[in-house]
């Protein structure tokens, strides 16, 4: 029996994914692309995919939809072993710390999540690769990853580089091999460099979105400011 690597598959479906997602829209709708750079820790990128998801529900009688994940990171030096969430916040935003996660709390109340800054920060890099992992399997995986991971860091104070977290968010969603693409650091290392490079380089902060490769827009928008957008890439297109 042939043997293949997970890191050997991740590049070899690249190629077959892309074609058969490119080919796939046969519906008669626009079709929006929506490159998100994100983070893993960042709060405000999870309220803008809760509040993306919301506009794209309430649209997708116009339009069909691709969405695809790119990393960031905010703090590229953060430890692997984590630190204390809440001696890290107090210690990069000083007195204002107070403030913020107040802040924090009541937007996450608004989409009827409780906002959580105990437990563990630290490096994302793990988180990473298993989101572009997770996305040669299905954007539809890839999304529903994203969700996990963010949920389970900002709601239930799981630790983002905890690879017995990053496994379960996989099992739940779906995404087979995990565990084996994981075991290796440098599965998937070079795919994010990549992406890094190629979606993350010119900008200074997440969230950060780019529909249909030419409309931009940054920060937790609300979904009205997504369904225009959308609009406007739709009648740009037409």
């Amino acid at each position: 029996m042939l043997s293949v690597s997970p890191a050997s598959l991740f590049r070899a479906c690249r190629y077959t994914r892309f074609m058969a997602q490119s080919l796939g829209n046969n519906t008669g709708k626009n079709l929006i692309r929506i490159d998100v750079s994100s983070d893993t820790v960042c709060p405000w990128c999870f309220v803008g995919k809760r509040n993306l998801d919301k506009a794209m529900a309430s649209s997708n009688d116009q339009f069909d939809f691709e969405v695809r994940w790119h990393p960031y990171f905010l703090n590229p030096s953060a430890p692997k072993e984590g630190v204390n969430k809440k001696e890290y916040y107090r210690k990069k935003f000083g007195s204002q710390s107070e403030r913020i996660r107040a802040r924090m709390t009541e937007v996450f109340r608004g989409l009827g999540l409780e906002y959580d800054i105990s437990g563990l920060t630290g490096n994302t890099l793990d988180s990473h690769r298993l989101i572009m992992f997770a996305g040669q399997q299905g954007l539809d995986k890839q999304h529903a990853l994203v969700e996990e991971l963010c949920l389970g860091y900002f709601t239930q104070a799981k630790y983002i580089g905890d690879r017995e977290f990053l496994l379960e968010a996989a099992r739940k969603v779906g995404v087979e091999g995990a565990a084996e693409f994981l075991e290796d650091p440098s599965n998937g290392l070079n795919e994010v460099n990549e992406e890094l490079e190629k979606y993350s380089a010119q900008i200074t902060g997440v969230p950060y979105y780019v529909i249909n490769g030419k409309h931009k827009l940054s920060g937790g928008q609300p979904p009205e400011v997504f369904l225009r957008a959308f609009q406007e890439a739709a009648n740009y297109s037409n």
